[in-house]
């Protein structure tokens, strides 16, 4: 038995583990598995419209009953800086003109827009059962229309004061992500890279500090990242880069490749690829201009420069350009399917807190 049955009863699944929402690298297929596995699945919609994000969730629903989890960004849009823009590109007009690409092309804007009426709209229409924000949360009017939709509010905090307010802003669970965790950084009341503390540290600060289940996220990819998360306060765990290379991840062959290769230094937190700090797998535009730097556009247009490059490099073998988010438990992911490696997990975890109870 589960020694912290709060998020279980919660969520109403099977097992205390959530999988995390990786935009650009999955869609139904793994939330699908994730549920089946008894966790609960979530879709990233930061980087979908409406449609598509209600077409997901009707196969999902169409093929499991199981909760669902909705996610979404919720950081404050800015517009784009002509001058800062001019300056990245020119920052990277070597690597265009390496791939034979022009600098002054036209590219569509990069799309990672904040939740919005439209999706609030999509949220009361569908009513999953959890809807999870990252960078804080939506305006309170909104919040609210998320709450009367009868989902349960779950939000990413990256220090104790962060979770404080999320709770006090009416958060139902927070997600302790420690600095080992892959993807962009969900931090809101600080900019302060370099004071971002680990998961070890993080959670049961977080667990001490409020009174909502804490789900411990950040270099947890087996039985015994489950077990030290409960060791140390947690009711549950996000699990995102162990499921990178199973079936239903929608990594491409190359970042398949590169993440298979990877070991426990291999990720880095970057701004370069989207202009927000996120941890990924470092590449090569990550070790010549950053992997933190101070040209890359206010997030999400620091994204937009790099799409031909993306392309560009990616047809000739290469991912040079790519962002393949992954923390640092990379080395441990598995290939394996999703409902599988689910159950594996919950199994590992449990047996590792029983031997801890003895």
């Amino acid at each position: 038995m589960w020694p912290d049955r709060r998020l279980l009863d919660l969520f109403k699944i099977d097992v205390p583990i959530v999988q995390a929402p990786m935009a650009g690298v999955m869609d139904a297929d793994l939330v699908i598995a994730a549920c089946e596995g008894g966790a609960l699945g979530s879709l990233p919609c930061a980087m979908l419209s409406a449609e598509k994000a209600r077409e997901q969730i009707n196969i999902i629903r169409q093929r499991v009953s199981a909760p669902v989890n909705m996610n979404f960004f919720c950081h404050t849009g800015v517009d784009a800086d002509p001058e800062r823009e001019a300056g990245w590109r020119k920052r990277l007009a070597d690597y265009y003109k390496e791939l034979e690409l022009d600098p002054e092309m036209d590219v569509q804007a990069a799309n990672r827009a904040p939740f919005d009426v439209a999706m609030c709209e999509l949220v009361e229409e569908l009513k999953p059962e959890v809807v999870s924000f990252h960078f804080g949360l939506p305006d309170k009017v909104l919040l609210k229309r998320v709450k009367a939709a009868g989902s349960i509010v779950i939000a990413s905090a990256t220090i104790v004061k962060e979770a404080v307010w999320l709770e006090q802003n009416g958060a139902d669970a927070i997600i302790a992500q420690g600095a080992e965790a892959g993807g962009h950084r969900g931090m809101f009341l600080t900019e302060n890279i370099a004071a971002q503390p680990g998961t070890m540290a993080l959670v049961p600060q977080v667990a001490d500090a409020v009174r909502v289940p804490v789900i411990a996220a950040g270099g947890i990819a087996d039985g015994r990242g489950i077990a030290a998360a409960f060791a140390l306060g947690a009711a549950g765990v996000q699990i995102g880069t162990a499921y990178l290379q199973t079936p239903e991840s929608k990594a491409s062959a190359l970042g398949r490749a590169a993440l298979a290769g990877a070991t426990d230094d291999s990720t880095v937190i970057t701004n370069v690829m989207t202009g927000r700090p996120a941890r990924g797998v470092a590449n090569r535009l990550m070790r010549e201009v950053g992997p933190l730097s101070p040209d890359a556009p206010a997030f999400p247009h620091a994204a937009t420069a790099l799409a031909p490059l993306k392309a560009g490099a990616e047809k000739l073998g290469r991912v040079d350009f790519t962002n393949l988010w992954a923390g640092q438990s990379v080395a441990l992911s598995r290939q394996t399917g999703a409902a599988e490696l689910t159950r594996t997990l919950a199994a590992e975890g449990l047996a590792r807190l029983s031997k801890l109870a003895k």
